[in-house]
Parts: structure tokens; C-alpha cells; sequence
């Protein structure tokens, strides 16, 4: 695994029926602040090799280097979270790593047979797909590193190191 996955999980995922209790919570133990995207369509995503444009809230925020990412699928679109909550789970959905090679991951993880279960390119952003490795259910998300993303990111960890419990909740747009 160590030789298709790169690094270290950089993202713990957790998928959340209500996006503003999750974040209370969250803050209430001291992680913080939340970055958040509200009621967002995310298009031209594929789940289960299907076109489907879920409309997502989304929020992320760090612990240390690990960022936490909370999701609230809204409507019924299908996607790898709304299974997720319809299967009777909330909370801990994938682990995510970073990568400069996303062909290359991504020919890897097919070479290792682990299925592809929802996919897409973040509006043109970055490309990411959350893959099914076979073991206990377990989604690993691999997304790929640009100059957008990897902005967004410093600029929730460094957030997150220099967060004095103020203005807890921010609008990411």
C-alpha cells in the first residue's frame, strides 16, 4: 500500500447529517476555525460510474497538520455520502491523501483492483476519487494537488495554529 498511497493521511472525512451541529461540536473540543461552503452543487461528479451532481455543504477546518473535513449531503442525488447516511452511518467516512501524481495513483490503485466509487474534478479545480481498497469498507479519497488546493490548505492549517476561539464559523466563498 505504501508503495501506491504517498505520505501520510492528510484528511480525516466525516459525513454529518447536520453540518452546524457537527461544527459545534467540533469547536466545543477546540478545533477550529471551520471554513465552510454552503448548499454547493458539485457538478460533472460520477458515482458508480454514473453522472450525479450532489449539492453539498461542506466545512473543513485543522488539527495540528490532520485537516477535518465535514460533509452534509443535501437532496436525494446519489452519491458515496448520501449511501453513506442511508446505510444508518454518520461520522468517519474516508481518509485522504494528497498527491502531485494523480495518473499515477490512480493507475495504481486499478492495478491493485481497488474500485473507484465516486469520482470528479472539483468544478475544474482538482481531480479526486474516493477508492474502495476491499478492506472492511474502508474509503481512502485521493485528491490531487494544485496550486489552488494546496492555497486552500495552508490557509486553513495556518487558521487553525494561530485560532484564538473567535469567530468560530467563516464563509469559505
Amino acid at each position: 500500500m505504501q508503495g501506491i498511497l504517498p505520505g501520510a493521511v492528510r484528511q480525516n472525512g466525516y459525513v454529518v447529517p447536520d453540518l452546524d451541529r457537527a461544527i459545534e461540536q467540533w469547536v466545543q473540543v477546540g478545533v477550529g476555525p471551520w471554513f465552510v461552503l454552503r448548499e454547493t452543487e458539485q457538478s460533472a461528479m460520477y458515482f458508480r460510474g454514473e453522472r450525479s451532481d450532489p449539492v453539498l455543504s461542506i466545512a473543513w477546518s485543522n488539527s495540528g497538520d490532520l485537516q477535518i473535513e465535514l460533509i452534509q449531503p443535501h437532496g436525494d442525488r446519489p452519491s458515496v455520502y448520501r449511501e453513506f447516511l442511508a446505510a444508518g452511518h454518520a461520522g468517519i467516512h474516508h481518509v485522504a491523501f494528497w498527491v502531485d501524481d494523480f495518473d499515477g495513483v490512480m493507475a495504481g490503485a486499478a492495478g491493485a483492483g481497488w474500485t473507484v466509487v465516486q469520482s470528479g474534478d472539483g468544478g475544474g479545480v482538482a481531480r479526486f476519487a474516493y477508492v474502495d481498497l476491499g478492506i472492511g469498507g474502508t474509503i481512502v479519497e485521493v485528491m490531487e494537488l494544485t496550486r489552488s488546493t494546496e492555497g486552500m490548505n495552508d490557509r486553513i492549517r495556518d487558521a487553525a495554529r494561530e485560532w484564538d476561539g473567535t469567530d468560530p464559523v467563516r464563509s469559505l466563498s
